[in-house]
């Protein structure tokens, strides 16, 4: 059965719970602690019958690409949590509840990250058809938006871009393998986001061979013409890297350094970008020899480059220190360039190797460094609180990369130009900001500290009172820029309320909506309780001057027309209700007098009359 790339297939061929999952028994999670081959295991058994026999749209087998992502996943240094993840990801598919099943068989957290993958693929798929569909000026705004909602989700959790990484790397090695060319979308995608994303993160193993990848299917002729020559001069080449490793292996071991060296390959994309960039033939290129050097400590570095220089005549432009200047992905290393007694050039870097972990797995250390727990951070022992710091601290590094790598794709030009907008950043309207424990703040352009607050919880809004930005004390109305942490100072009284300063726009205070919406709430509700306090107090008045203070409020509301005694006091209060309707309320009214009985009292007052009245014309005898 053949199905798109985390299309979901046909109800029939959902799974609803738990229990129809094949072999559910097996991955089951118990209550003991598991090994990490375990935990793997675990997870293939659980995707192997979900995904045997299914295709993806790009026609590779579906079970073959998750085994082929953990299998680089475990390249690049990734704990077992992130590995399981590459199965489960695309099991999850075909079942109808898969955070929900994934979660009872795994946990919470392996259910999250797969929630956020596929939702990160769905986006991907939907932008990259449009891509392909649409006019210029719609194409330009599907690729903001998705390059838009590809950072937001990669910057939430690291493990996305890690899976998403791989399982581009993987398409990409299916369809060089099966001979078949990579769509154009898809190859373009691949060269000009994801290897400038590896490169920023500094996950170089991913990033050199998607870009050589993407180079074949983009510049096939030009892929063909170089990976042609360096065919034919493999052996003449090989046999020289190898004479100066040697040499350069021996001069070391001399100056008593413990040192590996180590040829370095050349790759493709990056010759062909050296061509165009110096001009340079194709010849000039491949005399450029490349040596890396690994040793124990900093100082050996420096070492090292002091023999390399005695051994071979420098040139003194070409030399970069990373080590006391990283670049902004963190990578260190030293970097020569050497001419050897023929003059021809040779590359060197050297490094230690932690800096050599770094340079080859970038931030996949970081998450595999978290899933070890703080016992397990770096192989030592570390306190609690120690290791938090340095996850919250390597979210960060990892925060402040994806924004330059979505400056990367701004900027591109040229025929490698393929986000619009190039000198106007993708994200103009978005700030990204740090809490002190470092969770990452999603905000509009130009929000300050109360937008902020607001964001975090509208009661931490209300009693703000103050902020340090990078732990520096700053104005409510400071605009933030990506990449601070900042920390709210609040009012001790729990009751405190914002200032209505705040809803001036002139004055800055306020860029979110929400935020705004929540402030004018406030004052609303305010007003509302003032209105009501004033309506109390007219009715309590009043009863007081009529001697019914006895009188229970909530009776008197209902008998006035209203569900409750604020409802009355509001409307009081409002002057929507007058207070001599209450009047008459308290005042007794009169008994009702029967018909009959009236009847009688106004012939007996008839009766009465006509007895007084003197008769006509006679005498009055007393």
């Amino acid at each position: 059965m053949r199905t798109g790339l985390l299309d979901r297939p046909g109800a029939a061929a959902a799974i609803v719970s738990l229990a129809e999952v094949p072999h559910a028994d097996a991955v089951h999670p118990s209550s003991t602690a598991q090994s990490d081959e375990t935990r793997l295991a675990r997870a293939r058994a659980f995707a192997e019958p979900l995904l045997s026999g299914r295709r993806f749209d790009t026609g590779e087998d579906a079970l073959v690409h998750a085994d082929g992502v953990a299998a680089i996943l475990q390249g690049i240094g990734a704990g077992p949590g992130i590995r399981a993840a590459a199965w489960l990801v695309y099991a999850s598919e075909y079942l109808n509840k898969p955070e929900e099943i994934i979660e009872q068989a795994f946990g919470a957290d392996e259910a999250s990250l797969v929630a956020h993958t596929r939702k990160l693929v769905q986006i991907q798929r939907s932008a990259r058809d449009a891509l392909a569909d649409e006019a210029d000026g719609e194409m330009r705004a599907e690729q903001v938006e998705r390059v838009r909602k590809m950072l937001l989700a990669f910057s939430r959790d690291l493990r996305v871009v890690l899976l998403r990484l791989a399982s581009r790397l993987q398409t990409l090695r299916y369809y060089a393998a099966s001979k078949v060319p990579a769509p154009g979308v898809l190859a373009g995608e691949s060269l000009h986001v994801f290897a400038p994303l590896a490169n920023r993160l500094g996950i170089w193993q991913i990033k050199w061979e998607i870009e050589d990848h993407a180079f074949r299917f983009l510049h096939p002729q030009e892929y063909r013409e170089i990976a042609g020559l360096l065919h034919e001069k493999r052996l003449e080449r090989e046999q020289s890297v190898e004479a100066a490793r040697q040499q350069l292996a021996h001069a070391l071991a001399q100056a008593g350094l413990k040192a590996d060296v180590h040829g370095r390959p050349k790759h493709l994309y990056s010759i062909w970008k050296k061509m165009r960039g110096k001009g340079l033939t194709i010849e000039r290129i491949f005399d450029v020899q490349a040596l890396r050097v690994i040793v124990p400590e900093v100082g050996d570095c420096y070492a090292a480059l002091a023999r390399v220089h005695d051994l071979w005549r420098p040139l003194p432009e070409e030399f970069d220190d990373y080590i006391a200047r990283p670049k902004p992905n963190g990578y260190q290393s030293l970097h020569t360039v050497v001419l050897d007694e023929h003059g021809r050039s040779i590359e060197i870097q050297i490094r230690t190797a932690q800096m050599h972990e770094h340079a080859e797995s970038g931030v996949a250390a970081h998450w595999a460094y978290k899933e070890a727990g703080a016992k397990g951070y770096a192989g030592t022992a570390q306190a609690a609180g120690d290791f938090e710091s340095r996850v919250a601290e390597a979210r960060k590094t990892v925060l402040r990369q994806l924004l330059a790598w979505e400056r990367d794709v701004a900027h591109a030009d040229g025929e490698d130009h393929v986000a619009a907008g190039a000198g106007k950043g993708l994200f103009d309207d978005r700030i990204y900001v740090f809490t002190p424990a470092g969770a990452i703040i999603d905000l509009p352009a130009r929000a300050t500290p109360v937008d902020f607050a607001y964001t975090l919880h509208t009661d931490l809004g209300h009693r703000c009172r103050g902020a340090r930005v990078d732990g520096a004390m700053v104005q409510l109305n400071t605009p933030l820029q990506s990449g601070q942490t900042v920390e709210i100072v609040t009012a001790k009284d729990a009751g405190a309320g914002p200032s209505l300063d705040w809803l001036n726009p002139e004055l800055g205070y306020l860029q979110s909506p929400r935020a705004r919406a929540k402030v004018r709430a406030w004052f609303n509700a305010l007003a509302v309780q003032q209105t009501i306090a004033r309506g109390r107090d007219a009715v309590e008045k009043l009863l007081q001057r009529e001697g019914r203070t006895a009188i229970k409020l909530e009776e008197l509301a209902v008998q006035s027309g209203f569900r409750t005694a604020e409802a009355l006091f509001e409307s009081v209060g409002k002057d929507e209700y007058s207070l001599r309707n209450i009047e008459t309320l308290l005042r007794p009214a009169e008994p009702p007098v029967d018909a009959d009985e009236l009847l009688a009292q106004r012939i007996a007052r008839s009766e009465s009359a006509a007895a007084l009245k003197p008769a006509s014309g006679g005498v009055l005898v007393v």
